[in-house]
């Protein structure tokens, strides 16, 4: 294998760099989902995408992140949200991150699919994108895509979520309003214990609150909520019957506006914001440091030497020194 550098696509003119921006900046939604596929990809297209957008761009709108095992009733549950927040007349833009293949890397469930009564609807734009192989976090990209949904000028940015551990984590550092969907036949009451779990969510949604178990979840919820918290912030409990029309996803707006009135006039939530700028540009560096050496790896056979010399470490060292980081 040669230690040549992969080809990079090669940067949009300038000229088709503009017309992007224009039709991008005049609401056309096949030049949002343009602008979305060369961000997926990633190299000097996006970049160039990236840069120009942000010289035009307006203030970005608060973000909801929902995340949770399987079988909670995420999709399900997001589809509800968005219907309540379109009756209020309120556009949303959504990404949805899917499992991947490990085949392709594309996405597996396609939850545009699961939410099929808002895909003809103008006021709606939802996006599935492939984890990648991301099964602790976020794909790469994600917070691009999200800040460009919110550049299009959605009332609302959504970000949907594969439950597997570390992306409930991620996710907090990239909305501003994190929902955790809980299932009271999933076990959920036992997994609350795992540490860390209560510092994730911003708001804990008991779905499926017509099942059995659901109320003595919601009990155990408040229960440990009661021991404290890290912020001056209390996390919301909302029990949901997401496939009704009972009011309980209103009680959940409710929930995601008082969250975001502390935010912008509580001392704790300002510091929030700064926190998750920080978590968020530092995850941003490990993902593409990430990309780097891997790439370096499988593309210098000198790298890793005979013997010990193939250590993990060692290779680590050599690699830090090449990115003069040692």
């Amino acid at each position: 294998m040669s230690g040549t550098q992969p080809r990079r696509p090669a940067g949009l003119s300038r000229a088709a760099v503009q017309d992007l921006v224009d039709r991008f900046t005049a609401g056309d939604r096949r030049a949002l989902a343009r602008a979305i596929s060369l961000i997926e990809r990633e190299g000097t297209q996006a970049a160039d995408v990236l840069a120009a957008l942000r010289a035009v761009a307006g203030p970005q709108p608060r973000r909801v992140g929902l995340t949770g095992a399987p079988g909670a009733g995420k999709s399900t549950l997001l589809g509800a949200m968005i219907g309540a927040a379109r009756r209020n007349d309120r556009t949303v833009g959504v990404l949805a991150i899917d499992p991947s293949s490990p085949f392709s890397g594309g996405a597996l469930l396609g939850d545009r699919l699961r939410m099929h009564e808002h895909i003809l609807d103008t006021g709606v734009f939802i996006r599935s994108m492939g984890a990648r192989g991301q099964l602790g976090g976020l794909a790469p990209g994600t917070a691009e895509i999200a800040w460009t949904l919110g550049a299009h000028g959605f009332d609302e940015v959504m970000i949907e979520t594969v439950g597997t551990g570390q992306s409930e984590l991620d996710l907090s550092f990239l909305a501003d309003t994190t929902i955790l969907v809980l299932n009271p036949h999933a076990g959920d009451d036992i997994q609350l214990e795992k540490a860390g779990v209560l510092e994730v969510a911003d708001i804990y949604v008991v779905n499926k609150a017509d099942l059995p178990g659901a109320k003595s979840l919601v009990r155990e919820l408040h229960k440990m909520l009661a021991i404290g918290t890290r912020t001056a912030w209390t996390p919301k409990v909302v029990s949901t019957v997401a496939n009704r029309p009972d009011g309980s996803v209103d009680e959940l707006w409710a929930a995601v506006a008082e969250h975001r009135r502390f935010l912008d006039e509580h001392p704790t939530g300002r510091a929030e914001d700064a926190r998750r700028s920080r978590e968020a540009t530092a995850a941003l560096v490990a993902a593409r440091a990430h990309a780097w050496a891997l790439a370096e790896y499988d593309q210098d056979p000198k790298l890793a030497g005979p013997g010990t010399e193939r250590a993990p470490h060692v290779i680590a060292e050599r690699l830090l020194a090449r990115a003069g980081l040692n």
